[in-house]
């Protein structure tokens, strides 16, 4: 029998054999356990310039403030439509050498939002970039830092054809003849931002949320459905560049108050705006379709709340409106 009062030796090859036993059972096996997560099935592997974009994410520290992790709580719902699984990492995740693993992305605080499904959410490059400019300018209580590092001044003379000029507002960059423009790392850390959303799971398979100990209770129609507020899916969907108020953001993105489009008594436009996407406005950002990611009562809930909201008083928009509208848009893009 060991006697470890005495035997000092035997002591430490004993706490040694069972902290290396401990470190392969509880570390090593379930590390080579992991490598063997396979991709889901539809999930699209990083470009070249997305995964530089991972790189410029990771040196800039971005997982210190946000985390790529949706929770199995209901809270996590406005992140993502699921869980997270570990497949979802797969390509993010791919070892760098032997010794070394790709840093964590996953982060621990959310000093800022979760962005594991920020390409769906905010698919804008022009709200991206205004945002790493400076963030105050898209949402006024932000605690992020500017990151000005990204960017460039030029003369308006000096811009090339493939230069990106960045769409900042005059109250913070008023320089008659000077342009900001984007450098690459900036916009393939936007490619990187675009790129994160969550992959439909085979067969539409959804893990479910734990549910929260209170929940707010949904308004219903009288038909006994849910109802779709349509100043909440305003607040998740266009709020982010358009503003809660309506107004916008000068020189950057388009007011909704008193918009001869958002209050013509005809709504296609409108509707085709939302579906398509819109690039007409050589003042303003581009604005991305959401055609694929809003069904028509959706569209239907937002462009009503914003035909009828901020002192705007056009006919509400209905489903059917958009549907005939899809359908149009379906047509033109088959022929």
């Amino acid at each position: 029998m060991l006697n470890f009062h005495k035997e000092h030796k035997n002591l430490v090859l004993t706490a040694g054999g069972v902290f290396i036993a401990l470190s392969i059972l509880i570390a090593i096996l379930p590390a080579f356990q992991m490598q063997k997560t396979e991709p889901i099935p539809d999930e699209k592997p990083l470009t070249a310039n997305e995964r530089v974009g991972l790189h410029v994410y990771v040196s800039e520290n971005c997982m210190a403030c946000h985390t790529q992790q949706v929770r199995n709580i209901e809270m996590d719902k406005v992140w993502g439509s699921r869980p997270s699984i570990p497949s979802d990492y797969f390509y993010s995740k791919q070892r760098m050498d032997v010794w070394r693993q790709s840093p964590s992305l996953l982060g621990s605080e959310r000093t800022g939002p979760d962005l594991t499904n920020i390409g769906v959410r905010q698919p804008s490059e022009d709200w991206h970039l205004l945002h790493l400019y400076n963030p105050r300018a898209v949402v006024s209580a932000s605690v992020m830092p500017s990151y000005p590092w990204l960017f460039r001044e030029v003369d308006s003379s000096a811009v090339n054809k493939g230069d990106k000029v960045v769409a900042v507002p005059k109250e913070l960059f008023n320089k008659p003849g000077r342009k900001i423009v984007a450098s690459n790392d900036a916009l393939r850390l936007v490619d990187y931002l675009k790129y994160l959303k969550q992959t439909e799971l085979p067969g539409g398979s959804v893990d479910a949320f734990i549910p929260a100990l209170k929940k707010i209770q949904a308004e219903r129609t009288e038909g006994g459905g849910q109802a779709l507020d349509g100043g909440k899916l305003f607040s998740q969907v266009c709020a982010a560049c358009h503003q809660e108020t309506g107004k916008g953001v000068v020189g950057a993105f388009p007011p909704l108050v008193g918009s001869a489009i958002v209050n013509d008594a005809n709504s296609e436009k409108l509707i085709r705006i939302i579906i398509q996407g819109y690039n007409a406005r050589p003042d303003y950002g581009v604005m991305p379709p959401f055609g694929d990611q809003l069904n028509d009562a959706e569209i239907a809930a937002i462009l009503t709340h914003e035909r009828s909201s901020w002192g705007n008083a056009a006919p509400a928009v209905t489903v059917e409106d958009v549907a005939k509208i899809r359908q149009y848009v379906e047509m033109e893009l088959n022929k």
